[in-house]
């Protein structure tokens, strides 16, 4: 489960496309979210092939002040119930800021997994028209660790990823595209992989709502043997306000899903909501 908003991000981004350079695509128009949005998913895993709901996450976001000036916060909330903490324990807490541009500036992250507890936190700065990133992460009372990156490409986190690339439009999209982009976490600065499977409508099994939807695939490589695995795929409404409203994801200890069970605060209408 702790994967599933790394991977929402990332498919938020693919709807954007490749990513552009620092200083002429790091900012951005907004025109699919406003301030007091709120998201609200059920989180469900599959037990010895039943599924079971496991938990529940929550994003909201609204608009404040960063070091003084106009910025929107983000808050991505998940946490375990009581049945699932009896085999994981689960409480992540994610904050990020970003610019009325949707620059970047500022991520963490706080994640209870199991026993572990990581802080993961992410500074954005852009001297001489790149994206320079210094990143720090800390497990439990180790020491912290520091890194910086700089690229000429923009960089973004799970949050921030997901804020810009909703405004953009995914219509020109092929079947099997591929989109490569960088993503800050912490620990490194990396680039990841999404391909375009193209539309598809679907009912909601916790709801019975129907949605027509974009359907995106997460791959990862191994590093030993090169080859792709698909960690998760995921449905995103084809409309203005790209909302993610399924997630089935594949992971190493089991199946799980997330399935959106209510959305408040929307800035458009859900055309795509076909009943």
């Amino acid at each position: 489960m702790k994967k599933l908003f790394p991977i929402l991000a990332a498919l938020f981004l693919a709807l954007w496309g490749a990513p552009g350079t620092a200083q002429a695509q790091c900012s951005s128009p907004n025109t699919a979210f406003k301030s007091g949005e709120t998201l609200i998913y059920d989180l469900y895993f599959n037990w010895q092939f039943v599924w079971i709901k496991v938990g529940s996450a929550s994003m909201n976001t609204t608009m404040t002040t960063y070091r003084g000036h106009p910025a929107y916060r983000t808050y991505l909330i998940t946490r375990g119930s009581k049945k699932a903490d009896r085999f994981f324990v689960m409480r992540d807490t994610l904050l990020a800021y970003c610019h009325t541009n949707l620059s970047p500036l500022y991520y963490r992250k706080g994640a209870l997994e199991g026993k572990t507890y990581r802080r993961d936190e992410v500074w954005y700065s852009y001297p001489n028209g790149k994206s320079q990133v210094r990143m720090r992460h800390q497990k439990n009372n180790e020491e912290p660790q520091f890194k910086t990156s700089s690229s000429p490409y923009c960089a973004y986190d799970m949050i921030s990823m997901l804020l810009r690339a909703r405004s953009f439009d995914p219509t020109n999209f092929k079947v099997g595209h591929r989109i490569r982009f960088l993503m800050a976490d912490g620990h490194n600065c990396e680039w990841q992989s999404i391909i375009y499977r193209g539309k598809e409508e679907f009912k909601m099994e916790n709801s019975g709502t129907k949605y027509r939807c974009l359907v995106f695939s997460f791959v990862e490589e191994d590093k030993k043997t090169g080859k792709e695995e698909e960690v998760v795929t995921f449905y995103v409404t084809d409309d203005k306000n790209h909302l993610p409203v399924r997630l089935d994801m594949y992971l190493n200890f089991g199946s799980a899903k997330a399935f959106l069970r209510g959305a408040t605060g929307l800035r458009n209408p859900q055309t795509s909501k076909l009943n």
